[in-house]
């Protein structure tokens, strides 16, 4: 029996590995249509590879996967993060969780995971071709099972030699990318960060909380990545030209109102620029304090009236810019979109449209947020698969 897999990336190997681990005799081949094989896994999490998460802050999947939360939640009981930290360091990876539950090898480099991939790769005979672009499965003549884990396509052309064999596409957009705002005077405040701010786009329920950093062309930080993840069709429809509005705090408006009264009261002649709200960095404070008060931000605390702690009030908790366009995370990116999920058994990943055919990682309509999560859904998918395979087989076999 052999096996194609279609797909050099994270999703690709995994697969490969683990059915040759679970039906040694077969053989199996990856195709991957560039040079070098595990190139994202190379730059993913700062060069580290933040390769799961110990979902031990996720109440539910629906917040770290906006796409096939309800598909993850079925195949995590096959093969949740915690049997992918045991594989890992099954297969000779030491991992280290983070303080934010994030999971990363131990050594904090990228190339531990690529060359377990490798070496495990080698030493179960898989057959690596690089440099080569398969996009009909006329080309996979015999063999006996393929998967496809070519990650996600920038565009739905990529995908159409899958249409064209009957499955519904989803079309891709980007997900996971920073804010670019034209604002020189939020671009002065460069390498700020808001330790604990909620992002969300007005009249909406999208939002996310986390760190939120100010960089020379808009936004970033954890806050703002999953805002873009949850919004990624949304933006799409608007060109990426949406007000996205700040809550600097975190905190609801009278929470807001009170620490700002009291401050009137602790402060009394000193200047707002030298106290203000705990959780707001010196140079981000001064910022807003001048955007609600303009001359009067120079005032001391006891001279506030009430309008001018309403609009202190409304600054932290509701500072709303104009997003101009996306902006590139890193060189890494994640697609919103895909081989849509009625087109394959929720059970096994095959295709119900071609028979021994197979889908996992990326190439699904299954995305998350930052933070491990979809690293965890090409383990998770890709295993899936192995086993469907395995199965499949010993079926014929017998």
């Amino acid at each position: 029996m052999r096996t194609a897999i279609i797909g050099g990336g994270a999703a690709g190997f995994f697969l490969a590995i683990n059915l040759k681990e679970m039906l040694p005799q077969m053989a199996v081949t990856i195709f991957e249509r560039s040079q070098r094989v595990l190139a994202k896994v190379e730059i993913s999490g700062g060069g580290r590879c933040n390769c799961t998460n110990t979902f031990a802050e996720v109440k539910d999947l629906s917040a770290v996967y906006p796409r096939g939360h309800r598909l993850m939640k079925r195949l995590m009981k096959g093969f949740s993060q915690r049997d992918a930290y045991k594989w890992f360091e099954r297969h000779g990876v030491p991992l280290v969780t983070q303080q934010d539950e994030c999971v990363f090898p131990a050594s904090q480099d990228s190339h531990s995971i690529i060359n377990c991939f490798l070496s495990e790769a080698r030493r179960h005979g898989i057959e690596i071709k690089t440099g080569c672009r398969v996009n009909n499965l006329d080309a996979l003549e015999g063999y006996d099972f393929v998967a496809v884990t070519t990650g996600g396509s920038p565009k739905a052309e990529g995908l159409q030699w899958l249409a064209d064999l009957g499955h519904e596409i989803v079309t891709p957009v980007p997900s996971l990318f920073t804010f670019r705002i034209d604002d020189q005077q939020l671009h002065s405040l460069m390498g700020t960060v808001a330790e604990n701010a909620t992002a969300q786009f007005p009249g909406t329920k999208l939002r996310a909380q986390g760190p939120l950093l100010i960089t020379h062309w808009g936004m970033s930080g954890p806050a703002i990545l999953k805002l873009s993840c949850y919004g990624a069709r949304l933006l799409a429809e608007h060109n990426y030209q949406l007000p996205v509005s700040i809550n600097w705090l975190s905190q609801h408006d009278e929470e807001i109102k009170r620490q700002l009264l009291r401050l009137t009261i602790e402060g009394g002649r000193k200047q707002l620029a030298s106290l203000h709200p705990e959780g707001i960095p010196t140079r981000l404070w001064n910022h807003l304090a001048e955007k609600a008060l303009g001359q009067r931000a120079q005032s001391p605390w006891m001279s506030l009236n009430q309008k001018e702690i309403n609009r202190l009030t409304n600054i932290l908790a509701n500072d709303t810019y104009q997003t101009a366009d996306r902006a590139a995370f890193k060189d890494e990116f994640v697609t919103c979109g895909g081989i849509a999920l009625t087109a394959v058994d929720a059970a096994t990943l095959e295709s119900r449209h071609v028979s021994r055919l197979y889908f996992a990682g990326e190439v699904l309509d299954i995305d998350g947020i930052t933070g491990g999560f979809n690293f965890q859904a090409a383990w998770t998918t890709a295993h899936t698969v192995a086993r469907a395979i395995t199965q499949n087989c010993q079926r014929l076999g017998s």
